[in-house]
């Protein structure tokens, strides 16, 4: 078990910083894990991630503060790991969540086509993607012209967007909800709905399982910080 940091400081606050916004600590900027300056894009998304480390008690618990382990994420990691991350993003396009069905039994497959079949319909129309869909496990082969224009709408997302994709399509499964999610298609419930929607499916069936409840809460969440990174940015 990692032992909890203890609280080295009074007050948190947000403050501006050369090319934007930081997070001060008794009046001292901070920095990332990995020791970069906390540069924020926005005052909105300083006092976001200042008020989290307000609310810490006399230890720092970071998976307390979602806003800023996103924020680091994209400083520390994204800016160095990008093309590498932009490969591992693409891969989902080949086992996407929303392009492979249920054949049966007919009320899953109802559900599923409802609930991603308008998301499918949205990248078409919106991306230039059409993407294909299937019935059972089978890998299918997407048209290239697709993957292109999936590729490029990465490429036009700065590292704070980049990061939320990333955050969301792990936590999905999908990079269509990832992108839905990230354009303003779907909201964090929207997702979350459509990622767990097979789970959800078999909850009502056998009734839920504890453990499995507490990794689906976990990825909804991860969902939700992603969304008001979003909205912060």
């Amino acid at each position: 078990m990692t032992k909890l940091r203890k609280r080295f400081y009074k007050e948190a606050a947000a403050g501006s910083a050369d090319g934007g916004f930081t997070v001060l600590l008794d009046d001292r900027p901070l920095r990332t894990p990995k020791g970069h300056p906390l540069i924020l894009p926005t005052l909105a998304l300083a006092e976001a991630i200042a008020s989290e480390w307000k609310a810490q008690g006399e230890r720092i618990e970071p998976e307390t503060m979602p806003q800023m382990q996103v924020a680091a994420t994209a400083i520390d990691r994204v800016a160095a790991e990008r093309a590498a991350m932009h490969e591992s993003l693409m891969r989902y396009c080949e086992t996407d969540l929303l392009c492979y069905r249920a054949a049966h039994p007919a009320d899953l497959a109802k559900r599923q086509a409802e609930t991603w079949q308008p998301v499918l319909d949205w990248a078409a129309l919106n991306l230039d993607a059409p993407l294909m869909m299937t019935e059972g496990l089978a890998p299918i082969e997407q048209p290239a012209q697709a993957l292109k224009a999936i590729g490029a709408q990465l490429e036009r997302y700065d590292h704070w967007r980049f990061t939320a994709l990333s955050v969301t399509a792990s936590a999905s499964g999908s990079l269509l909800l990832a992108l839905a999610l990230v354009e303003g298609h779907l909201d964090a419930s929207g997702v979350i709905a459509a990622s767990q929607l097979d789970e959800s499916y078999q909850q009502e069936l056998w009734g839920a399982d504890e453990e499995a409840q507490e990794r689906q809460q976990a990825l909804a969440q991860e969902i939700k910080a992603a969304w008001r990174f979003i909205t912060l940015i």
